[in-house]
């Protein structure tokens, strides 16, 4: 881990510079940082990370319209290529050539100042912190997963694993109108903030069973990715329940697949999300979902190292922010 003196970049065509005031790290920062790949995805050369960011717009780029000097703004860090069939379809996350921050070898928002493509600088009003700004990054995560899973008013929802994209799960899950949200983990400290953010039930993994649930949850969304929990999760599935796998565990894992044909159950794979940032934003706004309580420290751009490993050394901690500025 080094920190390098760079000239601020220059915004090209629809372009915008971005100081940067906040960067949430991602589990798949760590994972880049310890082990260097998550799946395909390969560190082959010096990469800069972080790809929850947010900050305050301060050069504009030819051609730029939608922002202007000093706007506030959340960094969707993923850049499409706009012309290819899942860009024309709506499904610009399933872009092949998708330019996205932090993964090689594309660098991220860990530093004090980044381009990013003017439609991907998304305005956020003065209620929403900084911290916040950059946390609707995973927020999207749970809300694609939400929208995968066809959340709607009065479903019983089981999220397994929670950690941050757990937890924004939960919060989406009740906006979309879920009556019922069970939580499952192993981490006390986590299960007892999912209840403070609106579960109606928390499990403890190491103590009690998925099928203890009082009724079989409609839809799992499985944000752990560790192969046992997720085969247990998909048995303790109502009757036509849909499954939207979140968390990135192994390449390959052993499904029930006798209960996911005679149940006729829906097992669909999610990856990051697509025009969420709107919806986010407005949630946030009102007071619907809170982000800031996620937020269980705070670094110096300097003290990036034990950002990265805070989750694994403290139990406590639910999601690091470095503040490049500071």
């Amino acid at each position: 881990m080094a920190i390098e003196e760079r000239p601020v970049p220059r915004p090209g065509p629809a372009q915008v510079v971005v100081r940067v005031r906040s960067v949430g790290v991602c589990g798949s920062d760590a994972h880049y940082y310890e082990h260097g790949r998550i799946g395909r995805f390969v560190v082959e050369a010096p990469l800069v990370l972080g790809h929850e960011g947010s900050g305050e717009v301060v050069e504009l780029g030819p051609d730029v319209t939608r922002l202007t000097v000093g706007q506030r703004v959340a960094i969707e860090p993923g850049v499409p290529d706009l012309t290819c069939e899942q860009c024309l379809a709506g499904r610009y996350n399933l872009c092949p050539d998708m330019r996205f921050f932090a993964t090689p070898p594309i660098d991220g928002a860990l530093a004090e100042y980044v381009v990013v493509h003017e439609a991907f600088a998304h305005p956020v009003p003065e209620v929403i912190s900084d911290d916040a700004a950059a946390l609707l990054e995973p927020l999207s995560v749970g809300l694609w997963a939400c929208r995968k899973a066809r959340v709607s008013a009065g479903d019983r929802v089981l999220v397994t694993g929670a950690g941050p994209i757990g937890l924004v799960s939960v919060q989406a899950a009740l906006a979309f109108g879920a009556t019922e949200v069970a939580v499952s983990d192993v981490n006390p400290a986590r299960l007892a903030l999912a209840k403070e953010l609106g579960a109606t039930e928390v499990l403890d993994a190491r103590e009690s069973r998925l099928s203890d649930l009082p009724r079989p949850p409609q839809v799992l969304l499985e944000c752990s990715g560790y192969a046992p929990v997720i085969a247990e999760a998909i048995r303790a599935l109502d009757r036509a329940g849909r499954a939207v796998l979140v968390g990135m565990g192994s390449d390959e894992v052993a499904l029930p697949l006798s209960v996911v044909q005679e149940h006729e159950l829906e097992l669909m794979g999610t990856f990051r999300y697509a025009n969420t940032w709107p919806v986010a934003i407005a949630l946030v706004a009102s007071g619907r979902i809170d982000l800031d309580r996620l937020v269980t420290g705070t670094y110096r751009l300097d003290q990036t190292e034990e950002a990265l490993v805070a989750g694994r050394r403290d139990p406590q901690s639910v999601k690091a922010v470095i503040r490049p500025q500071t």
